[in-house]
């Protein structure tokens, strides 16, 4: 980690390994993210249509809750699909890794867990 902090940005062969890293985030978040959508489109509908009136009154206020949850889970992974795809503009720019407070790189341990990161530690627990 200390030789991360010595340079300015990553190279090449270090982009092309976080590159992968976040292709491979982006394609699940954007399964993950079809999958909420067509849940609340109510595609595969598995409804109380067919059943009791009492029950179907019961679960009205649950669908109501989960509809809300689900469009509350599918802005969140929009959102993330948002900042993988930035993470990749920054890495064809060559500035990915680069903390946008300190200036420094955020370490790549850091970034192999959370690729689109654009703080490091020390400027997160600064915030």
């Amino acid at each position: 980690m200390a030789e991360d902090n010595q340079k300015n940005s990553y190279g090449d062969e270090e982009l092309a390994e976080f590159k992968a890293i976040i292709d491979k985030k982006l394609e699940e978040a954007r399964k993950d993210y079809e999958l909420l959508k067509s849940s609340m489109n109510h595609s595969e509908d598995h409804g109380t249509d067919d059943t009791s009136p009492t029950f179907k009154l019961m679960e009205d206020g649950s669908d109501v809750l989960s509809k809300e949850e689900t469009a509350q889970l599918a802005i969140r992974q929009q959102k993330f699909i948002k900042h993988l795809e930035d993470a990749l503009i920054r890495i064809s720019n060559k500035t990915y890794g680069i903390c946008r407070v300190t200036n420094k790189l955020i370490s790549k341990e850091r970034l192999r867990v959370v690729p689109h990161a654009t703080l490091s530690i020390e400027a997160k627990l600064n915030q």
